[in-house]
């Protein structure tokens, strides 16, 4: 019961803040939702009714006294965007349509949900459509052939083991983002899922955050841009980079922090996964949410850092470790 209750405390604290597509400004979040989010919450992966969505809400620094009244009639033909959140059997995720990637995944791992109880046939798992979403806004097996980039997993299917169903949740194409193949999906990003499930597995809780990123980089004329290529008919986008974040109970109350940035291009097997580690907050700043926010910091014992685990880890791969 408890690790429900934490899993809960913790593995989706990053969603409510918005779960509509609009992100709660720091200040208001110590005061009440507004009916407005609030309706949203407990509808993961359904359309709410307009009526849910257009209670007038009782007091909240972003409304004034006709809010209720001036959304009704504003929005009266519907929200462009109130459905993007997704909720699987084992992990949930945001898609952002406008990329056809997700915004975020969410999983909770243990070491009970970590054993290998069933025996997984992969041979005949399709990756498949996730039909929830419009047909304008998805990504098609179509968009990722021939173009030279794996259909690489956010949520892996390495981490749901329990049950073959399990696993081929794991195949929807909004857990999907496009991945270098060689040299990163199976090569340093294989690596760090396989720490994680090592860590998970000596561990009481381990809650992981995965998403893509769109970085800019500096051109010859001194000024910034973000610049990614899109693939197949859908125009899925391609992130120039991936993040993981893992917060860990290693202990009972006692917790640790790991957070990963990851470009997304062939990377020399040599490099340790440590030398990816970042501050959290450059992945929030970049990713435009911020990530386990209900974890107070000053509970946290440490951030990165090469700790026991993660060397033992390392000192016991293979030059090239099999892919999951």
């Amino acid at each position: 019961m408890n690790k429900a209750r934490n899993a809960l405390k913790y593995g989706l604290a990053v969603g409510i803040g918005f779960v509509s597509g609009v992100v709660i400004p720091e200040k208001s979040r110590k005061h009440s939702m507004p009916n407005v989010y609030a309706a949203n919450i407990g509808l993961i992966g359904k359309q709410p009714s307009p009526d849910a969505l257009l209670q007038t809400p009782e007091s909240d620094s972003l409304s004034d006294a006709n809010f209720g009244s001036n959304t009704a009639h504003i929005m009266k033909h519907g929200f462009p965007s109130i459905d993007h959140i997704r909720s699987y059997s084992s992990f949930v995720l945001a898609y952002d349509r406008k990329t056809r990637n997700a915004l975020w995944v969410y999983e909770h791992l243990t070491p009970e949900s970590l054993e290998f109880k069933n025996k997984i046939d992969r041979s005949n798992i399709e990756f498949f459509e996730d039909k929830s979403i419009h047909p304008y806004f998805r990504a098609l097996n179509s968009d990722y052939k021939g173009s030279g980039y794996d259909r690489g997993h956010l949520a892996p299917a390495g981490n749901n083991r329990l049950s073959q169903e399990l696993v081929q949740k794991t195949f929807v194409l909004s857990n999907i983002s496009p991945q270098v193949g060689k040299g990163f999906n199976r090569g340093i990003w294989n690596r760090l899922e396989q720490y994680v499930r090592y860590r998970a597995r000596k561990s009481i809780n381990t809650w992981v955050c995965t998403g893509p990123l769109f970085l800019p980089y500096n051109e010859s004329n001194g000024k910034k841009y973000v610049k990614y290529e899109v693939i197949g008919g859908s125009d899925v986008a391609v992130p120039t980079h991936f993040f993981k974040v893992l917060l860990v109970e290693s202990a009972p109350n006692v917790f640790e922090l790991e957070c990963y940035v990851i470009q997304n291009k062939p990377i020399d097997d040599n490099i340790p996964l440590h030398a990816f580690q970042v501050p959290l907050d450059s992945i929030e700043r970049a990713a435009g949410f911020l990530i386990f926010e209900k974890m107070p910091r000053n509970e946290i014992q440490k951030i990165n850092g090469l700790n026991p685990y993660l060397q033992k880890f390392l000192s016991n791969q293979p030059k090239h470790p099999k892919s999951d």
